[in-house]
């Protein structure tokens, strides 16, 4: 999230798309509530399903799954063409002045392309998606003018080569007509919203957008968060109070375990994981740019190579960079589970995870367990994935998989911190032993660990000196806090600056990571995660009582903006609010009283407020770009966006995803229609698998004329994710007892089927039993002139537990997005009939 939970209470405006705060973010919910209640905010749901959130709603939207870029590309439409962009905000923070490519074209040229596209090999060439450049004069760190190649800026936003005009020339095919066509939302409700959510470009307003997995979980997921982003950038909506594109995310430490690069091609930090292009260092290190806070990447990668190989690390071997593993290929969750159902991947560790039940395309990935050597499970309860040799229809002797299952205990039975969606941290205390042989997470993986490298201690090996000089002092029996003060950052010798300073004395913590990017001698520190940095370090709680960080819980607020700072600790830097340098206007004062966050002082020469600036606090408003600095120092002072090269918030996205620069509608892979937008029906990056190809009802890809009914899956309220800990408990299984489909009263009345009736539901890949729940939550849609009917169902489900019934991932494509490889679970196709 940019902003923060409590933040909410701040907006004016809360957009829900792709999201049901009020049935599993409650919290959240709470501070929507406050805005609603206290200033008078106007609750915007958006979403196939008439769900809770909804019930609470000022304005409710329907609109049919897979359809978000046209219903967030007509809001874009309307707030250019209505001129209701905040336009001081756009003008000075995005690159809406930069210019393009004389030979960019986009869609509206091409019918669906952008230009670059190779058929080949189904990949796009950006070099025609960048920034045209001029020369311009700047002095060098010895004074010495040179000639630096800088973005060439356009002189109004009409100029036909500006990122703006591009922008507005490619949402003007975004009209509320195409969005009551394709995304069957009703002309007048579409208005509406636009209407409402486009008044919070107002300098004096705010809105805010949430979004969960109804928005991620599609073939053009990160281009839906990017057509919020876009929205919220010309509203002004980024780094204000109240304001934000923000993550609902599934679990309490789902943001702590992406920030700490449990995802396949990251490091901590969001430092990436090397490719196999990227042989040394010095070519690794040519991915950050000069010109922006990144510009310390070297050394943030260098504090990681030391916290993980210590004196093993020096500058003469790259610090170690070798022994990082180099990526290769793409390893997210379905090309893994191709690679297991092929027979390719041997072994599997499984932690805290329910892929039996999680997966998409489930019948096959399930093959995929039989195909392994070994697997180890690390959990609560016995599961699906624990037990998938003894599942229903399944001889135990016919498979080879030897299954280890390790006991372990649950959140509430161990140390440590978690991360919320706001980039909140906060250290959590055991309240409870686990029973029996249960262990936690960190004291299996240290035993594991300490008998890797026990295994290895006589080798000789070239190869195996990564695990060999792998440092692993955490204790006897690990301590949880010697892991956190390793993750904040330490020093291995005096930290000193150019004068010889000492910074930070030998062993003591980093206050944070502005450490790294200032010290002469950075290769002194070792820091396991640089974002993190001053989490653990000594702070205030506000009442003169010094913890660490994520320990404080102090109820001060500065200000009443919600910022809290003494409670717990934010990254980066203890910071609430992302690119809070936009919350004042260009001249450094706030846009209006009610939204004071970070200001310029003129008379103290310093930016102030209840924030932690994103800024440098002594750079002035009016500071001109140095084109031949380094880092920061090339940044203006109206760069509110330090982590881009050109310090801007960009509309037009000139790398950095596969499918364009600009989000464009693209149908799902079943689609009960054409695409009304373009020739190309879609995605052109996705890669669609077939290895399964005519083993399943329909073959693995269906089509309307066999499956006529879109379907998506949600969440409830009474069960967490794949069920392995809430169908266990007795209550939950009780209130939620088993698998059903929420159908319209209109399907139901034209399938013969009555609530409660046993139904049918199938797929290209499978077929499911559930219990119909007929509902007005539901209602069909006119898509292109065509009734078209929606049904839902939970996902949780599966054979072991109390609460039991079939998994709706057996019916889910095994297809994932363009650029994240996220699975398609949010729009697929079905059919449904009464059973008996």
């Amino acid at each position: 999230m940019t902003n923060h939970w409590v933040d909410l209470k701040n907006s004016d405006a809360v957009l829900i798309i792709g999201g049901n705060p009020a049935e599993n973010h409650p919290i959240s919910f709470k501070w929507i509530t406050a805005a609603m209640e206290e200033r008078g905010a106007k609750l915007i749901v958006v979403d196939p399903r008439f769900n809770r959130s909804a019930s609470k709603a000022d304005l409710y939207a329907p609109i049919r799954s897979g359809t978000d870029i046209v219903f967030l590309g007509g809001l874009v439409n309307y707030v250019i063409q209505n001129k209701l962009y905040n336009e001081e905000y756009v003008r000075s923070f995005t690159n809406a002045l930069t210019s393009i490519s004389a030979d960019y074209k986009g869609p509206a040229e091409l019918d669906g392309y952008f230009s670059g596209f190779k058929q080949s090999n189904a990949a796009y060439d950006p070099a025609t998606w960048q920034y045209q450049t001029e020369k311009v004069s700047a002095k060098d760190g010895s004074g010495n003018e040179i000639q630096v190649s800088v973005p060439k800026q356009a002189a109004s936003l009409d100029d036909p080569n500006s990122v703006f005009a591009h922008l507005a020339k490619h949402y003007a095919r975004y009209t509320p007509d195409l969005v009551e066509r394709v995304c069957g939302t009703p002309q007048a409700t579409f208005l509406q919203v636009a209407q409402t959510f486009a008044a919070t470009g107002s300098a004096d307003k705010s809105g805010t957008i949430l979004y969960a997995m109804g928005q991620t979980q599609h073939t053009v997921g990160t281009q839906n968060v990017r057509a919020m982003a876009i929205l919220q950038l010309l509203l002004g909506n980024v780094g204000v109070p109240g304001g934000g594109v923000n993550a609902l995310r599934g679990e309490s430490n789902v943001q702590g375990s992406t920030d700490m690069a449990l995802l396949f091609g990251d490091l901590p930090g969001y430092l990436g994981l090397p490719t196999s292009a990227q042989a040394d260092l010095k070519t690794f290190l040519t991915k950050f740019d000069n010109t922006s806070y990144w510009s310390n990447g070297g050394r943030f990668v260098t504090t990681l190579l030391k916290a993980w190989w210590g004196d093993a690390a020096t500058k003469e071997n790259d610090y170690a960079f070798n022994y990082l593993p180099k990526s290769s290929g793409n390893y997210s969750w379905i090309p893994l589970f191709e690679a297991m159902y092929k027979g390719t991947t041997k072994g599997l560790f499984v932690m805290g995870m329910n892929p039996y039940v999680s997966g998409p395309n489930a019948r096959l990935e399930r093959k995929g367990f039989e195909n392994l050597d070994w697997m180890v499970v690390m959990e609560l309860f016995d599961t699906e994935t624990s037990s998938f040799w003894r599942a229903p229809g399944v001889n135990p002797q016919s498979i080879k998989t030897e299954v280890f299952l390790l006991p372990a205990a649950d959140g509430l039975e161990k140390s440590g911190s978690l991360t919320t969606s706001g980039r909140l941290i906060q250290w959590r205390n055991r309240v409870a032993a686990p029973p029996g042989q249960a262990q936690e997470d960190i004291w299996i993986l240290d035993k594991l660990m300490k008998a890797i490298k026990a295994a290895y201690k006589d080798s000789s090996a070239a190869r195996d000196r990564p695990i060999l000089d792998l440092v692993w002092n955490y204790g006897d029996t690990i301590d949880v806090q010697a892991v956190a003060r390793e993750i904040n950052g330490y020093a291995l010798a005096d930290v000193k600056d150019a004068s010889n300073k000492v910074l930070v004395p030998k062993g003591a913590v980093l206050p944070g990571f502005p450490t790294i990017a200032t010290a002469a001698n950075y290769d002194a520190i070792a820091c396991g995660c640089w974002i993190y940095s001053g989490y653990f370090a000594p702070a205030d709680d506000g009442s003169g009582v010094t913890m660490p960080a994520v320990k404080r819980r102090g109820q001060k607020d500065p200000g009443g903006m919600g910022t809290y700072p003494f409670w717990g600790w934010a990254w980066p830097a203890n910071r609430r609010i992302l690119y809070n340098r936009a919350s004042a206007r260009p001249d450094g004062q706030p846009w209006s009283e009610g939204k004071k966050l970070v200001w310029w002082d003129a008379g103290k020469k310093t930016w102030t407020g209840y924030d932690v600036p994103d800024y440098l606090a002594t750079k002035a408003p009016d500071s001109k770009a140095n084109p031949a600095g380094v880092g920061l120092a090339a940044q203006a002072g109206t760069d509110a966006f330090i982590m881009k090269a050109d310090g801007k918030g960009w509309l037009f996205a000139p790398k950095g995803l596969n499918e364009g620069p600009l989000p464009e509608h693209y149908e799902p892979l079943e689609s009960p229609t054409a695409n009304l937008l373009s020739k190309l029906q879609f995605n052109p990056v996705v890669k669609i698998w077939d290895t399964d190809k005519g083993k399943a009802i329909g073959d693995n890809v269906g089509t309307a004329d066999k499956f006529p009914i879109v379907c998506t899956t949600f969440r409830l309220t009474e069960h967490w994710q794949a069920g392995a800990m809430s169908r266990n408990l007795p209550w939950l299984a009780e209130a939620q007892p088993g698998m059903f489909v929420e159908i319209s009263k209109e399907l139901a009345a034209e399938k013969g089927i009555g609530n409660g009736d046993s139904v049918e539901i199938t797929s290209a890949r499978g077929k499911i039993r559930a219990t119909a729940l007929v509902t007005m939550r539901w209602k069909s849609y006119m898509i292109g002139g065509k009734k078209v009917h929606h049904i839902g169902m939970p996902w949780h489900y599966s054979w072991v537990g109390l609460a039991t019934g079939d998994s709706a991932n057996d019916l889910t494509p095994h297809v994932g997005d363009g650029n994240s490889s996220i699975p398609e679970y949010k729009a697929f196709l079905v059919d449904v009939n009464k059973v008996g």
